[in-house]
């Protein structure tokens, strides 16, 4: 039996303050935003990073969502096309990011959000084919 194809487009990222959250993601770049209060215990905001097909999301009320530790996820990749272009327009939108890494050939810089989860920016060696 052959599996269909399951494309991932929603990774939840947990935040102690939804408004803390949005507001650095949105400074990040993160864009078409979602912010929907569902109900008076539920709330879901969802941003998408520039040229993804794939969201995070976040919130209250979410059950086990909203239960998980904030600033538990740690190495989410946003794969770049050049790092330093990359890594310069985050640093000029007041988003700290640590020095470039090359970790044979595979360039590495990460960043936090103001809870501590974790991502990296990653670009693959010219002419690399996945």
């Amino acid at each position: 039996m052959t599996i269909p194809p399951m494309r991932l487009e929603l990774v939840p990222v947990p935040v102690s303050d939804v408004d803390r959250a949005k507001e650095f993601y949105e400074r990040a770049g993160f864009g078409g935003v979602v912010d929907r209060e569902v109900s008076d215990t539920m709330r879901v905001v969802q941003l998408t990073p520039p040229g993804s097909s794939c969201a995070i999301v976040f919130g209250t009320g979410m059950g086990p969502i909203t239960d998980m530790e904030p600033g538990s996820v740690k190495g989410l990749h946003l794969v770049v096309k050049d790092i330093a272009v990359s890594r310069d327009a985050l640093l000029a939108c007041g988003v700290e990011v640590a020095p470039v890494e090359d970790l044979g050939g595979v360039l590495f810089a990460s960043f936090s959000d103001p809870d501590g989860n974790l991502w990296l920016l990653q670009q693959w060696p010219q002419g690399f084919r996945r």
